[in-house]
């Protein structure tokens, strides 16, 4: 089904448009009807269309390495999906499903191609709408990566390693200095108050055992504890080296896309301006 002009004009992308080149590129493009939670497109899919959205909300997915499924993005009126796969007519890395019943607007490489010969500027609009697609998929992923830091290490948290956690955390706090330093206090006040009827007289010899072995059962539950904080501080230090690498990857694979994309709107331009340059003639 064709496109409405005047609903055109309500997009970012294409609002610098002039009525004429609004009812050509209105002419080419279609408009494709989903239902809520409709499949648009699943990883693999041949990349020859990208869309826009008119109306309703489309969830973009992917999975990563453990097989989890990742939202990428949730493009609403005006937005893009698809647009990196339709310019580099390479598969979908992606899935698209549609939130609720929603309108978009289906754009092959023909129709941008045509877009772009009649408004070369039209472009800068583009790169735009993938440089914040991008942020945004990276400041997802990164979110998501520090997330599971966390989820990965309390699945494999035993009970000791809990009990570990909350001894070592009571151990160093005031409140347990001061609860310990009153015991102290009262129990050798006690003993010296009570002198010869005392059960542990100075130099308080029983004390002293009660200490030693306190101390010799606390000090390695604290080193579990510590060695509990080296491992989450190690498994989020790759996880971090993981999200490094494939934004690394992604900005060299988007730079490539944006390189792709300026050269074609310079020949295009340059097309433009030698057809106008004819026409003159």
């Amino acid at each position: 089904m064709s496109c409405n002009p005047e609903e055109l004009k309500h997009v970012p992308l294409f609002a610098l448009l002039d009525d004429d080149e609004t009812a050509i590129l209105a002419a080419q493009v279609e408009v494709k009807r989903f239902a809520a939670r409709q499949r648009i497109y699943k990883i693999g899919d041949p990349g020859r269309n990208a869309y826009v959205v008119m109306a309703g909300k489309i969830q973009v997915t992917t999975v990563d390495e453990d097989h989890q499924e990742v939202v990428l993005d949730e493009p609403s009126h005006g937005e893009f999906f698809g647009f990196a796969s339709m310019l580099e007519e390479s598969p979908h890395k992606t899935n698209a499903v549609a939130l609720d019943d929603a309108v978009c607007l289906e754009v092959d490489r023909n129709d941008i191609a045509i877009l772009l010969t009649k408004k070369p500027m039209a472009g800068m609009d583009m790169l735009t709408v993938l440089g914040r697609q991008y942020h945004a998929t990276q400041q997802l992923v990164r979110l998501r990566a520090s997330r599971n830091a966390n989820e990965l290490i309390d699945e494999e948290e035993t009970f000791g390693e809990r009990i570990a956690d909350m001894v070592a955390k009571f151990g160093g706090s005031w409140t347990f200095i001061i609860a310990f330093a009153i015991t102290l206090t009262v129990y050798t006040s006690i003993n010296v108050f009570l002198r010869g009827r005392a059960w542990d007289p100075y130099p308080f010899i029983l004390l002293n055992l009660f200490l030693s072995m306190l101390a010799a059962i606390q000090a390695p539950v604290i080193m579990m504890s510590q060695n509990r904080q080296d491992t989450k501080d190690r498994v989020r230090s790759e996880l971090d080296f993981q999200v490094n690498v494939r934004s690394e990857s992604e900005i060299q694979g988007l730079a490539n896309r944006l390189n792709q994309l300026t050269d074609k709107i310079g020949d295009l331009d340059d097309l433009f301006r030698t057809a106008v340059k004819q026409d003159k003639q």
